[in-house]
């Protein structure tokens, strides 16, 4: 009996402290509610009212940016704040906003400054004690901040439609709130974020590079250089000192500096590597052109990173385990397999007036010996004008005329058309090269369907894949080596190898081969970048598509260097 009585006394207290605690529980989330409704009725204010004002939603002086999702976020939420003067959730954001200076971005930009002087404030004391108007004011800013940075490190700050019609390559794309949500609810919005980095090494790489010319311009950069006539190693020049300085500086000279005059051979190697980084011949010689790239300051080598950190944000996360890849600056076709760049062609790009377009495409079939169909464009401005000249052009280049298309296409004699009446705007017929060895794709072209009917492409000039300035073609890419690569493409494929590959282009009938695994194809345009080995290469911006870049960028005050 006692025992009983005990237990029953021991359960009412239990009871009753179970309920003064709820209760206690109960009035302190009332509180923490009732704090909570002035913010959210201050941010419902701000969002549907501001947000359509001609100036947009300005908090503490700093403009929000998201004038789209950031509503969305809100609305969804019933206008609840997100952050709710959490300073450690504010410090975690804060830490990634800080990260984004070593990707070529602008902290400032994402609010940085005003979101340290709300948590450095002597007013903000925790969520219950601190006053409407500055948590608003803080969970606007870091709302806005998440979601511009994620926004930038997932597709980059600018879209690249608005400015550059010949980048063509979709960007990927993310629901940016759910991401906060999750980010939140994690208690990590900065792992959030990180998670966008894009995860190409070249990117990676490149991110390294950006760090290293940072470091070479804050401390002065490299000196200029100048020098008369051609510098030649073996010889003794004045500049030889200068020379060896201004190579140091940017990491190709790794020697001692002296005084010495003659331009030996460690100099000149230095020198080789230089040039090998820059897209020039590599012979040790110092002229116009060596010159000019050893002119060009740290702050312009800064800036080309800057730039092409912005290309590589708008590409996708993932371009194929097994890809092809062309940079147009470089002149270059690389085969990627699993980030490794495995074999290289030298390639031949579009002219300055038929620049090759940015895209991205996929391979399913090449041609070997394949007829030349002559664009329309091409057709008119080159081929009618040399016909009407001479009819004998259309022989001498092993071509036909065709009327139609199709299997109603008809070959006709071209001495019965009179050549003088037809004009660029009445051109009916169509102009086609046989296959052959003046073929101007050569023994095989390379495929992936697009709207700029661009492709990869052999060619009988050869003679000038052994120039460093490849820019030739009426957009289409040249590549050296064609059949290696057909070779690549077409391995374990049928019984298709070197031998059979070369009795087919040796037939001279035109020949299609579907390939059993299609494979990505991207046009890039690259004017800096990292190698596989980390060496920063910089290329000519032979479209001026850099500058173009670079104004919009610094148009917008996205970047970190004023002077950009």
């Amino acid at each position: 009996m006692k025992k009983l009585i005990s237990t029953l006394a021991f359960s009412v207290a239990l009871l009753a402290f179970l309920t003064t605690h709820t209760e206690a529980k109960s009035h302190e989330n009332a509180e923490r509610i009732e704090a909570m409704i002035p913010v959210q009725d201050l941010l419902r204010h701000r969002i549907e009212v501001q947000l359509f004002e001609e100036n947009g939603i300005y908090v503490r002086g700093s403009l929000l940016y998201s004038t789209v999702t950031l509503p969305e976020f809100y609305q969804n939420r019933g206008f609840r704040p997100a952050w709710m003067g959490n300073s450690d959730l504010a410090e975690n954001l804060l830490g990634v906003i800080d990260e984004a200076f070593s990707h070529g971005l602008n902290p400032e930009i994402y609010h940085s400054g005003a979101i340290r002087e709300l948590l450095e404030s002597r007013d903000f004391q925790g969520a219950d004690r601190t006053e409407p108007a500055i948590l608003a004011d803080l969970d606007l800013l870091l709302t806005d901040a998440f979601l511009m940075l994620a926004s930038h490190h997932l597709a980059g700050q600018l879209d690249p439609v608005n400015f550059d019609p010949q980048w063509n390559i979709a960007r990927d794309e993310a629901n940016f709130s759910e991401l906060l949500e999750q980010g939140i609810a994690a208690n990590d919005p900065a792992e959030a974020i990180r998670g966008l980095y894009p995860a190409h090494p070249g990117y990676q790489r490149l991110v390294e590079a950006l760090r290293h010319y940072r470091e070479i311009h804050t401390n002065g950069g490299w000196p200029s250089f100048e020098s008369t006539g051609v510098m030649r190693p073996g010889e003794e020049y004045q500049r030889t000192p200068a020379l060896r300085e201004r190579l140091q500086k940017a990491g190709d000279f790794t020697g001692d500096l002296s005084d010495n005059l003659l331009y030996d051979n460690e100099l000149a190697e230095a020198v080789r590597t230089f040039q090998r980084r820059h897209g020039l011949d590599a012979d040790g010689v110092i002229g116009p052109r060596t010159m000019a790239e050893l002119n060009v300051t740290a702050q312009e080598r800064l800036i080309q990173v800057f730039v092409n950190l912005e290309r590589w944000r708008w590409l996708p996360q993932h371009l194929g385990d097994r890809h092809i890849r062309v940079n147009i600056a470089n002149f270059m076709t690389e085969i990627v397999e699993n980030d490794k760049v495995v074999a290289s062609h030298r390639s031949i790009v579009g002219r300055q007036y038929r620049q090759t377009p940015v895209f991205s495409g996929r391979m399913t079939y090449l041609v070997l010996s394949p007829f030349w169909h002559i664009p329309p464009g091409i057709a008119t401005r080159d081929v009618l004008p040399r016909v009407r000249e001479n009819v004998d052009y259309l022989r001498q280049q092993n071509m036909q005329v065709l009327d139609g298309w199709g299997s109603d296409a008809r070959v006709l004699d071209p001495a019965t058309v009179d050549w003088s009446k037809i004009t660029a705007f009445n051109l009916r017929y169509r102009f086609r090269q046989n296959p052959g060895p003046n073929n101007a794709l050569g023994d095989v072209k390379f495929m992936f369907p697009n709207r700029w009917n661009v492709y990869l492409h052999d060619t009988p000039g050869r003679e000038l894949f052994q120039r460093t300035k490849r820019d030739f073609s009426s957009g289409c890419i040249r590549v050296d080596r064609p059949l290696e690569l057909a070779r690549y493409l077409l391995q374990g494929q049928d019984n298709w190898n070197e031998r059979t590959i070369a009795e087919a282009v040796n037939r001279r009938t035109e020949r299609t081969v579907v390939l059993r695994n299609p494979i990505m194809v991207h046009l890039l345009y690259w004017t800096a970048w990292a190698d596989d080995d980390g060496l920063v290469q910089f290329r000519r911006d032979i479209y001026q598509r850099d500058e173009r870049l670079r104004a919009a960028i610094r148009e917008t005050l996205f970047t970190p260097l004023a002077t950009l």
